[in-house]
């Protein structure tokens, strides 16, 4: 038997992150039955060391040799029972001792308790020993398993210490301590082998087979106070309420304990002195360990004499330097509050409270865990400490801090606000189970909240979220408009709420009508309107329409964003940045986000969305892809189809203009199904974007045109639809190619009317391509020569890319073949670097019309990207899809949609040909 092949699922589970633990284990039974051999296992509680036992136990019995088992378990009620230990190793071989010299037998029988007589001389017991042992792997190997070693009484240690030193031929020894706590063994000379924790992703593997419906912060909280101990993430889970574990309640600050994990410290932390807990429980629940907060919490000169008890005990760590206690781990901590009582956790969180009255959030959180009765004056203070964590976007914190406000309000109103006011910034973060289950019990406590602004927009922005559909939400926020006709002051945050809510109904519904209402309202705001909500208005709802004015504002906003710290602020703003091609300037503060930076992991997908489409309009698609993915991946275990969706769109988007139809049209298949019934049309014509690509790419021009014209008719402008702006040159040059001349003129004298050229260089580039495209013949150079000298087009090198084949393509109709061919090589080899395959084989074809012969065009492109060149390797050395998806962070099908573009570039059908294929390329 292998390594990991223990037996029982639990085992299993509890082996993940232990694979080098489990190699050294069967590497060290190998050794033990050829010649002996001796190991320690030291590790904290809850560490593995017994299932790492029990595979050696497995080994052993499965092995060649067929090694014996002998195991023995330590118990601290013995550790003073002098040779109790070497009862328990020596017992079944007692019958076994005949063949001994009678010194030997006596000595063993004596010191066993099975006979009378004087106590023998150490040395000849482990003598003795020693020949009982070897005596014994005569017939087969032994391998002596002693598990709790630490509480081994001192006398057997020292004598299966003495044998393992010199060693017994055929014999191996394997301990298990607890790290710190048996020194003897320790300090044996035995080699020793220290557990660590595990590492995050092998915790996060741990928890996903033992509790796979977790909610992903649930999960990620779980991990961090685990700290890598496999039998706390196996543990902590079960000690959780069904709503908790699904997200719909927020988590207590000091996680409940099982009676399992208690036990691991309970022990050690109930023997210390009375003042020593005391302050241990002000350390566990004030979480930062400032021992200057601790001594006016304890009001007492000798804090360090009180903590020294538990420090000589290895359960914190002091240090002087920095003024600050740590908890060894944070179980210790878990298991110190879970041992105190109701009162007196109370207790200690009043003497917090009245030692911090100069930080006021934490001053007011203490005490309103202090508080048992409701108290309105503690709930007024959390709400104020609820809205400064609001404007350091802590949405999770303010969250938990307004429910805890709410559960202090004497008055159902208040309480149903503050409910409220969590619901929705609780689905903002992306946990709408917490919203929608808020929500209810806002509407509950209070039966005349339903109908107002805060309930309407969270109402309506769970609706978007969830399943529900956008015309509904958008009713929602209708209704809650007229009847609160204003004004509006625009530091009020319902009205605020409100406000953005309807931003996001009126963008996904895609109906210029819906805008209207929002223009309306905008008006109502006093003293003045915020920028975001501004641009959003002037920008954001039709970018095909924005003035210079309004673009100046953006840019001046974008160019703000280096210095700000509100994520929110900076989504809201790159989102008006998306269609007038201005991503770009917001890179850095996107990454911020994207890298999780303080405050902004409810946004993570959003910003990592952003950067994805930045990547693709640029030509990294490499980078659009892992991006895109890694949005998935964070946004897994969330029920959050809107955002799950914009991310899809971009993988919709990569695959199009790279030739793969199949993972196009199923992607574009799942955006509609679930777009459509929700009345969500932004995203339905973003696919229908994605389909009009692929269609141009594989020469279906009927098609392309229809997906195209239906998300901007030809000849007319969509009006609040932003991919028109994407789709303008698609729908052209489809109606061209379908001999609809009139439609595709019109297009370009709608594109001109509306001046999308002012909005940006590349939609200059368009217009002047699309114009040169559709017009007759012998003025078409000109315009393309206007295309191509359109100042800062190479940020797109696909688009830049695509006007060089058109032009190239009209110059040789116009037998102007040496010209061709400059701009069609040009456009071959960004196609070919991009990695458009259908593009590069179509500018292959025009190039070889010319009468240029060499057309790589023709034959596969043995050029790989690096991500291909990786997969491609793994693939070769005979790793699965799932495995090399799961080493690289990526999804299986991606995987699979990369091998599909590689074989054809080796000249290869199957993932048999690619070691060979890979050998000739590189």
């Amino acid at each position: 038997m292998r390594p990991g092949a223990v037996s029982g699922a639990g085992s299993i589970r509890e082996l993940v992150g232990r694979e080098a633990e489990l190699e050294m284990i069967w590497t060290f039974v190998g050794e033990a039955a050829a010649g002996g051999a001796a190991l320690v296992l030291s590790g904290g509680p809850g560490t593995g060391k017994t299932v790492l036992l029990d595979a050696a136990a497995a080994a052993a019995a499965s092995s060649p040799a067929r090694v014996r088992v002998l195991r023995a378990v330590g118990a601290e009620f013995e550790a003073n029972l002098g040779f109790s230990g070497l009862n328990q190793v020596l017992w079944p071989l007692l019958s076994e001792a005949g063949g001994l010299a009678s010194v030997y037998q006596d000595a063993l029988r004596v010191a066993l308790g099975f006979g009378p007589g004087p106590r023998p001389d150490h040395l000849v017991i482990s003598n003795a020993t020693m020949a009982l042992l070897g005596h014994a792997a005569l017939m087969r190997p032994l391998l002596v398993i002693i598990d709790d070693a630490q509480w081994f009484d001192r006398v057997s240690v020292a004598v299966l210490a003495f044998a393992a030193r010199r060693g017994v031929a055929k014999v191996g020894f394997l301990w298990a301590i607890r790290s710190g706590q048996s020194g003897p063994i320790e300090r044996s000379g035995v080699p020793t082998h220290v557990l660590r924790p595990i590492s995050d992703d092998d915790a996060a593997t741990l928890l996903d087979s033992s509790s796979p419906t977790l909610a992903p912060r649930v999960r990620q909280r779980l991990i961090v106070e685990a700290a890598g101990n496999p039998l706390a993430l196996m543990e902590l889970p079960t000690a959780l309420s069904a709503p908790q574990l699904a997200g719909f309640e927020t988590l207590p600050r000091t996680l409940p304990l099982t009676a399992r994990l208690r036990t691991l410290f309970e022990g050690r932390i109930t023997c210390l002195p009375g003042q020593t807990q005391r302050v241990l429980l002000l350390a566990a629940l004030d979480c930062t360990g400032d021992l200057r907060v601790l001594r006016a919490a304890a009001g007492t000169s000798a804090l360090l004499d009180d903590l020294a008890p538990a420090e000589r005990d290895r359960l914190i760590v002091l240090d002087d330097v920095n003024h600050r206690v740590d908890f060894r781990h944070p179980l210790i901590r878990s298991s110190v509050v879970a041992l105190s009582t109701g009162g007196e956790r109370r207790e200690a969180h009043r003497a917090l409270a009245s030692a911090l009255l100069n930080q006021p959030d934490r001053h007011a959180w203490h005490l309103a865990q202090a508080s048992f009765d409701p108290d309105e004056a503690v709930a007024a203070m959390l709400d104020q400490v609820a809205y400064r964590m609001l404007h350091r976007v802590d949405l999770a914190g303010a969250v938990t801090t307004s429910t805890r406000a709410a559960s202090l309000s004497p008055h159902t109103v208040d309480q149903a606000r503050r409910l409220a006011f969590a619901a929705y910034y609780g689905a903002r973060s992306g946990e709408c189970g917490i919203g929608s289950r808020l929500l209810a019990v806002a509407r509950q406590a209070d039966p005349s909240f339903p109908g107002s602004l805060r309930d309407a927009a969270t109402a309506a922005y769970l609706h978007i979220a969830g399943d529900g559909d956008v015309s509904t939400a958008h009713q929602l926020l209708v209704d809650a408009v007229r009847t609160h006709p204003g004004p509006w002051d625009a530091a009020q945050s319902p009205f605020i709420e409100v406000l953005h809510t309807l931003v996001l109904a009126c963008s996904l519904a895609g109906k210029a009508e819906l805008w209207t209402l929002y223009g309306e309202a905008l008006s109502r705001l006093t003293p003045q309107v915020p920028v975001d909500l501004l641009l959003r208005h002037t920008v954001f709802a039709d970018p095909a329409r924005a003035t210079a004015a309004s673009l100046d504002r953006l840019e001046h906003a974008l160019a703000g964003l280096r210095d700000e710290t509100d994520p929110t602020i900076i989504l809201r703003i790159s989102g008006c940045a998306r269609y007038v091609d201005r991503l770009h300037l917001c890179r850095e503060p996107l990454q911020r986000i994207a890298q999780g930076s303080a405050g902004a992991r409810s946004f993570e997908e959003i910003a990592l969305r952003d950067l994805a489409l930045d990547c693709f309009l640029t030509g990294h698609w490499e980078e659009s892809e892992r991006l895109a993915n890694e949005g998935l991946g964070r946004a897994k275990g969330r029920h959050h189809p809107l955002r799950t969706s914009s991310l899809r769109y971009i993988l919709a988007l990569v695959a199009a203009v790279r030739g793969d139809d199949d993972s196009n049209r199923a992607l574009c298949d799942e955006l509609t199904s679930w777009a459509v019934p929700q009345g969500v049309l932004s995203v339905h014509y973003g696919s229908l974007r994605a389909r009009a690509l692929a269609a141009l790419g594989r020469g279906d021009f009927e098609q392309a045109y229809q997906f195209a014209a239906a998300v901007s008719p030809p000849g007319k402008f969509a009006s609040h639809v932003g991919e028109a702006l994407f789709v303008c040159m698609d729908l052209v040059e489809a109606a061209v190619r379908t001999n609809r001349l009139d439609e595709a003129n019109a297009h370009v004298a709608a594109m001109r009317a509306e001046g999308i050229a002012a909005l940006s260089p590349r939609l200059a580039l368009v217009v002047a391509g699309s114009a040169a495209i559709a017009c007759p013949a012998n003025i078409a150079t000109e315009l393309f020569e206007q295309a191509l000298g359109t100042p800062g087009t190479e940020r797109w090198p696909f688009d830049l890319a695509r006007v060089r084949l058109a032009y190239g393509e009209h110059l040789r109709r116009t037998r102007s073949t040496s010209s061709s061919r400059a701009l069609l090589s040009a456009a071959l080899a960004v196609f070919q670097r991009l990695g458009a395959l259908p593009w590069a084989r179509r500018a292959g074809n025009e190039l070889r019309a010319t009468g240029q012969v060499r057309s790589t065009a023709d034959r596969p492109d043995p050029v790989l990207t690096p991500r291909e060149r990786e997969i491609a390797t793994l693939a070769a050395s005979g790793l699965s899809n799932k495995q090399i998806a799961e080493r690289l962070y990526l999804s299986h099908r991606t995987v699979a949609n990369h091998l599909h573009r590689i074989f054809p570039k080796l000249g290869i059908a199957s993932r048999a040909g690619l070691r060979d294929a890979l050998l000739s390329v590189w």
